[in-house]
């Protein structure tokens, strides 16, 4: 049985999601990030207005891994309308897994001189742990970042989807999810760092992650994994696939009722977020030189949420500019406020739900000069009417 789904179009879209077809100002967005900021890095004299540091390329670098994670968030939460409150564990585990990678590769540049990581050391570990061998391999490490994540998002997802858990139950248990891995990966017998974390790394494939023709390189790699998880999204959400997602957020009743399992198309769509979330773990890591506990738990995988309804979800652009425009605010705020931040993050979530509820590619929408003159024509033809 063919269906046609004629009112499942996003509120701020108007029936065209926006971020589906990219435009010049994609492509310039593009460029800008590809060519001419490391170019910037690289040319101009550290003296030059237009030279950009290396740390502020390797910031940038950080915010665009998160927007891979966005994107991910954005095509379960505002294409197929299932809020995920665990993509913080998915994140983690690909992070995990190059970090280990990373601190193999330190061998006698190590304190202790150890072939052992550190923290083993100091945890009295005589061997390396049977599951830490494979991530001598770095082709491994890359692999597992991206399988274990869609793996365990495949398993969870079966179990929930098939037992039709569902709306804030299947977001209050995601969010168990991510509290229970929290604490394992805290636990020193888990042999992954404990509460420090793994951090200290040297070198990437023969590379010192110090140098920043080696962060330069990460850089545009994450803005190539970018493009090619937008291209990806984008690709699902135009495809028969991506219509029943649509369906489904819409009503998932009437998906059912045509034929279709909603529940393997949920997962679906969980499986490919939570690769989208480890590849984002992956670039993070070897950027920002360490991964804790602390960044796959609870809370940052509330802030996740909040980067993808601050750009406007179900929107694949917003999610990107979401992802990036709050954690610059982030950046810029915890210099000079860092005890503000908090309440600044839980006042724009308050502030996007109640006054722009499409984020800010709704914003912008409605900020055309189109937009902005209906509304001043329409505003005289309602006082005409009303009057006697």
């Amino acid at each position: 049985m063919r269906i046609s789904w004629s009112n499942t179009s996003h509120p701020a879209s108007d029936g065209q999601p926006i971020g589906e077809r990219p435009n010049g100002v994609f492509w310039l967005i593009g460029l800008f990030l590809l060519v001419i900021l490391p170019t910037l890095n690289v040319l101009p004299g550290e003296d030059s207005w237009l030279y950009v540091s290396d740390f502020t390329l390797n910031r940038f670098g950080k915010f665009l891994a998160f927007a891979i994670l966005a994107l991910g968030l954005d095509l379960i939460w505002g294409y197929t309308g299932i809020l995920s409150l665990g993509q913080g564990v998915f994140f983690g585990i690909g992070a995990y897994c190059i970090g280990m990678h990373l601190m193999l590769t330190i061998g006698s540049e190590s304190v202790y001189g150890s072939a052992l990581p550190d923290f083993m050391v100091w945890n009295q570990v005589k061997e390396l742990p049977v599951f830490w061998a494979p991530f001598h391999s770095f082709l491994a490490a890359v692999g597992l970042g991206i399988l274990l994540p869609m793996l365990s998002a495949w398993i969870f997802g079966l179990l929930a989807f098939r037992s039709r858990i569902k709306g804030v139950y299947f977001a209050i248990i995601t969010q168990a999810v991510a509290l229970s891995a929290w604490l394992v990966f805290n636990r020193n017998e888990t042999n992954l760092g404990g509460t420090n974390g793994l951090t200290d790394f040297k070198q990437l494939l023969g590379f010192r992650l110090s140098e920043p023709g080696t962060q330069r390189m990460l850089y545009v790699v994450t803005v190539l994994a970018l493009g090619g998880a937008y291209f990806l999204c984008r690709w699902i959400i135009q495809s028969r696939t991506g219509k029943v997602l649509l369906a489904i957020r819409d009503s998932e009743q009437r998906v059912l009722f045509s034929g279709y399992s909603p529940a393997n198309y949920k997962v679906f769509v969980f499986v490919v977020s939570a690769g989208l979330a480890g590849l984002a773990g992956l670039l993070y890591v070897p950027q920002v030189g360490i991964i804790t506990p602390g960044q796959i738990g609870v809370l940052p995988s509330l802030e996740m949420v909040i980067w993808v309804a601050v750009g406007g979800r179900g929107t694949l652009v917003g999610a990107i500019i979401g992802a990036i425009s709050v954690n610059f605010g982030r950046s810029l705020l915890t210099n000079y406020f860092p005890e503000l931040w908090p309440f600044f993050l839980g006042g724009l979530f308050i502030a996007v739900v109640l006054l722009f509820p499409d984020g800010l590619v709704g914003l912008m929408r409605y900020m055309k000069p189109d937009a902005i003159r209906s509304l001043l024509v329409k505003a005289p033809r309602a006082q005409d009417e009303a009057r006697p």
